[in-house]
């Protein structure tokens, strides 16, 4: 194999150096979204929401308090099985993954990144390769701007020791020269609590964005304990 094509938010956050990153795509939609069974407009607040994600669960939790989570597992379209056989009141999942299927007609309601604030690097596809391959090819499908978004979601995912399972949350937007990162900070002794900040600094220096801060919620987390 010479290439292969990952999710972002699936890739640990230390690369080897022998299987470098060679290309990222434009991002699709970052954004969470709500899925309800087919013919169904209303949540059925009996059943458990369907979510195996701690990130999404915690923030879904926080807008709706009153209603609860189960896991569900398998791919796409068994959890939407799961769903429309009445398991699950409705389904937390990506929109990217949604609309890459051609189910974009699934989704129910879209939560905006300040509602519930996306995976770092989630809705973004990067491409590795084998180091001192000539992959040059890929130079018109790299995305600079996405490039930016997940470096710097990245640092902050890195410096607080979170990994693609870490309910730890990252999401990076350029905006001209600069670059804005919303993160969330969550440790296992804060229950259902967790730190959300924002910062914004140069593109040039995506991952010290992302680095200082990560530094200042560890540092806010340190002073409530």
């Amino acid at each position: 194999t010479d290439v292969s094509v990952h999710c972002v938010k699936d890739m640990t956050m230390d690369l080897p150096e022998e299987f470098p990153v060679c290309g990222v795509s434009a991002r699709e939609d970052p954004r969470d979204v709500l899925v309800l069974p087919k013919g169904v407009d209303q949540l059925d607040r009996s059943l458990p929401v369907g979510c195996s994600s701690k990130r999404r669960t915690l923030q879904f939790l926080k807008l709706y308090p009153q209603l609860h989570c189960e896991s569900v597992r398998g791919n796409v379209l068994t959890r939407l099985d799961k769903l429309d056989r009445g398991e699950y009141g409705g389904l937390l999942l990506a929109a990217a993954g949604l609309k890459r299927l051609g189910l974009e007609s699934r989704i129910s309601r879209y939560f905006s990144v300040q509602e519930i604030i996306p995976a770092a690097g989630q809705g973004i596809l990067a491409v590795q390769g084998r180091k001192g391959e000539n992959l040059s090819c890929l130079q018109s499908w790299f995305d600079r701007q996405a490039f930016q978004e997940a470096v710097c979601e990245r640092a902050f995912v890195r410096t607080l020791d979170g990994g693609c399972s870490s309910p730890i949350a990252a999401y990076a937007q350029v905006l001209g020269d600069q670059i804005r990162l919303c993160g969330l900070y969550y440790e296992a002794e804060m229950g259902s609590d967790y730190l959300t900040g924002e910062l914004t600094g140069p593109c040039s220096e995506a991952s010290q964005v992302g680095i200082r801060l990560a530094e200042m919620l560890r540092q806010q987390a340190a002073e409530q304990k």
